[in-house]
C-alpha cells in the first residue's frame, strides 16, 4: 500500500476516522483580567493531555500574540474544551485545523 494512504503511524484505520472527524483547533485569546497562573491551571484543569510546561508555553503565546493554538481535535471535544474555558471567564474559540 502507498504509504500516502496511511497515517504516518502506518495505521490505515486510524487514517480513516481522520478522513470522518475532521480536526479542528482550541485557541484561546488574550485576556486582562485573568493571571498567568489561573490560565495555566484553566488549561491544565480542562486539556488533560497537556503538560505544565506546554500549558506555560501557550498562555505565554497568548500573552504575546492575542492567541494561541491548545490542542487539535474533532469537534466535539473542542467545543467541549471552549465551553469549559468560556465557564472559567476565559476566551477560547474554535477553528478548522
Amino acid at each position: 500500500m502507498p504509504m500516502d494512504d496511511q497515517s504516518p503511524r502506518g495505521d490505515p484505520e486510524h487514517t480513516g476516522r481522520r478522513a470522518i472527524l475532521p480536526s479542528w483547533a482550541l485557541v484561546i485569546h488574550s485576556v486582562d483580567y485573568a493571571s498567568i497562573p489561573y490560565v495555566e491551571t484553566c488549561l491544565l484543569n480542562t486539556v488533560r493531555a497537556l503538560s505544565p510546561e506546554r500549558a506555560t508555553e501557550i498562555t505565554y503565546e497568548a500573552h504575546v500574540h492575542s492567541r494561541a493554538r491548545v490542542v487539535t481535535c474533532p469537534l466535539e471535544l473542542a467545543e467541549f474544551y471552549r465551553e469549559r474555558l468560556e465557564s472559567l471567564v476565559l476566551r477560547a474559540s474554535i477553528e478548522r485545523a
